[in-house]
């Protein structure tokens, strides 16, 4: 994978929080947020949680992200990140649907950080495969859709949902 800026770490007892309304705009974001993406809480409140995406984030692993929750399912998920200045940070992100009388009224994500071992031996091969696969295409929606099978793909494969190919990830944490 390729990086603008230097990787940043946060401490393993901290945790970064940050709730959005449906469309994903933030509506909260704590003091381990704000400081890892060199923001303040004026310039993330009202914008897209993608105010941090990473370049080298797969478009395909936000897709599932997204289609999951809005499922109302909760989903585990490995991110890149990316700060005010460039630098970048990775992230093991639960993000759950918030409920308010029985309808999904936003999200909630808590992250920790990850095993850099994990990261480097499992997340960034794959991530780099699912780059190029979205990079060979001229049309961006076209190369989601089709990382995004490739994924599908991987875990057919595989045998597992998701849910159970990022949990025998997280059993290293």
């Amino acid at each position: 994978m390729n990086y603008s800026g230097n990787e940043r770490f946060f401490d393993r007892d901290e945790l970064i929080v940050s709730k959005t309304d449906l469309k994903g705009r933030i509506t909260y974001a704590n003091d381990v947020f704000l400081r890892l993406a060199d923001l303040t809480e004026e310039e993330v409140l009202g914008a897209p949680h993608s105010i941090i995406r990473h370049e080298n984030m797969p478009r395909a692993v936000f897709h599932l992200l997204w289609q999951t929750i809005a499922a109302g399912s909760e989903i585990f998920a490995y991110v890149v990140n990316k700060s005010k200045n460039g630098d970048y940070y990775w992230v093991l992100a639960h993000v759950t649907p918030s409920y308010s009388n029985g309808k999904i009224v936003g999200y909630h994500s808590t992250r920790r950080s990850p095993n850099p071992d994990i990261i480097h031996d499992s997340i960034e091969p794959l991530y780099d495969q699912l780059l190029a696969v979205e990079a060979s295409h001229k049309n961006r929606k076209e190369g989601m859709q089709e990382s995004f099978a490739a994924v599908v793909s991987l875990l057919n494969d595989k045998g597992v949902s998701y849910d159970e190919f990022a949990s025998t990830l997280m059993r290293n944490e």
